[in-house]
């Protein structure tokens, strides 16, 4: 009888303990998620949410993102987001800054160190600006539909503690999101604690999306039906893109044996087709929403031409017009090229190779890899970009078919966080096999 690796898995006594640690940290986080914002009319949050436009079209996405947090204004409503969001500023000023991209290029390990360092540090302000930017865009949508205020804040007379204490609340939440992935990185599923703890939040809200089709009786099988049938389907069209590469051939020198030398040996150069995962699905969101919040604070501008932008501005972003779902496809397109870019030339492909004297056959080395490297992933970062751009638009398409159908009901969870979930669960796979592994699991044994 073949041995089990789940039950290997769990007789294993340093897996099991990791895997126990991780779990008790996400139980610990999802309970913390219920912990509401001091103050918070949750009443004016739900009338938000459920009255449509662009601004409640962001905040369904973050809320469903965060696992419900930000519809029951939690103090991890921010989850760990600030945290990408400096991430991704830090990446993409190291080739703006050139003392940034020297530091990163001279010693990859302490470039690494130092990037974590002020990622930590950076993360602070932006929790801490999108504590404010968040309570005020509420407070404006609020205003806009007749609502009184989610929260009241201000900076002078007796609304300076309460805001302070408010935001100084919401900042802490999410550096404590940070610290459990940490904790679960360190002491649980090694280098995964934050993708788990998005990854919680996203299948949190799982339940609530099955009882909300289930609740259409006149629609309820049917739902049920398209709902499987486009999750299995997006499942197996993510892990097929996701594991899509393109191996370039590399020669590498040999190696001294004694008083010769080795032959050279050949080796293989993944390109991913995807390298720039659903971070273009996030810019391409906020950058299309961003135009209908500024319209939001201008709508008190009693100005005949201002009224008309305004209006104009808010139907074309609200999300529900068939223009507005082609021009998202395009720019999920465009800033997939874009971060691609950004990533692959700050890892020096080029340079690298140089470095240990490895050739692509018919290359010259240093430069010339770089720009052939670029070329080649371009063209294969072409079927990416329009898999992410029908990725984005997939709630759409799944309305047009399916008008009965809401939006964001036909799939279990949205397609941007489907393609979180479905990362998420690939790279937990891969590291528990490798911890089996480690162990001497061989999954050839036998039991007696």
């Amino acid at each position: 009888m073949k041995r089990s690796a789940w039950r290997y898995l769990w007789s294993a006594q340093d897996i099991r303990r990791k895997l126990l640690i991780t779990l008790l940290i996400l139980v610990i986080y999802r309970l913390a998620a219920h912990v509401p914002v001091p103050g918070a009319n949750l009443d004016t949050i739900k009338a938000v949410l459920g009255g449509g436009g662009a601004g409640a079209n962001l905040f369904n996405i973050l809320d469903l993102l965060s696992g419900g947090t930000v519809s029951s204004f939690s103090v991890l409503a921010m989850g760990v987001y600030p945290y990408i969001t400096a991430q991704i500023i830090l990446q993409l000023l190291v080739p703006i800054i050139p003392a940034l991209q020297k530091r990163m290029e001279e010693d990859p390990r302490e470039g690494q160190k130092w990037m974590e360092k002020w990622t930590y540090v950076l993360a602070v302000p932006m929790a801490a600006l999108q504590a404010i930017g968040q309570i005020n865009i509420f407070n404006s949508l609020a205003n806009q539909a007749g609502l009184p205020n989610v929260l009241n804040i201000g900076w002078t007379g007796a609304l300076l503690i309460p805001t302070i204490s408010v935001i100084f609340s919401m900042t802490a939440g999410t550096m404590f999101a940070i610290w459990l992935g940490e904790l679960i990185s360190e002491y649980g599923v090694r280098n995964q604690g934050l993708s788990l703890i998005i990854f919680a939040g996203i299948v949190a809200r799982i339940p609530a999306t099955f009882g909300n089709i289930w609740a259409d009786e006149q629609n309820r099988w049917i739902g049920l039906v398209v709902m499987l049938v486009v999750t299995v389907m997006t499942v197996f069209v993510i892990v097929f893109v996701q594991q899509g590469r393109r191996n370039i051939p590399v020669m590498y020198p040999g190696r001294r044996v004694g008083r010769g030398m080795s032959m050279p040996v050949k080796g293989t150069l993944p390109l991913m087709v995807n390298m720039a995962g659903m971070i273009p699905l996030i810019f391409a969101q906020s950058f299309l929403t961003f135009p209908a919040i500024i319209a939001g604070f201008m709508g008190s501008i009693k100005v005949t031409w201002v009224q008309s932008v305004v209006n104009w501005t808010t139907n074309f972003f609200s999300g529900n017009d068939n223009p507005y779902w082609i021009v998202y496809f395009f720019t999920v397109v465009l800033f997939s090229f874009f971060y691609t870019d950004v990533l692959f030339s700050q890892q020096n492909y080029g340079e690298n190779l140089k470095r240990v004297g490895a050739q692509i056959p018919g290359v010259a080395r240093g430069a010339p890899t770089q720009r052939y490297l670029t070329r080649v992933l371009r063209r294969i970062t072409l079927p990416g970009a329009l898999f992410l751009g029908i990725i984005a638009v997939l709630p759409w398409l799944i309305g047009l078919i399916f008008p009965f159908i809401s939006r964001t009901g036909g799939m279990l969870i949205t397609s941007s966080g489907m393609l979180i979930v479905v990362g998420v669960v690939r790279d937990l796979f891969f590291n528990i096999d490798a911890e089996l592994k480690l162990h001497g699991y061989d999954d050839t044994l036998l039991v007696r």
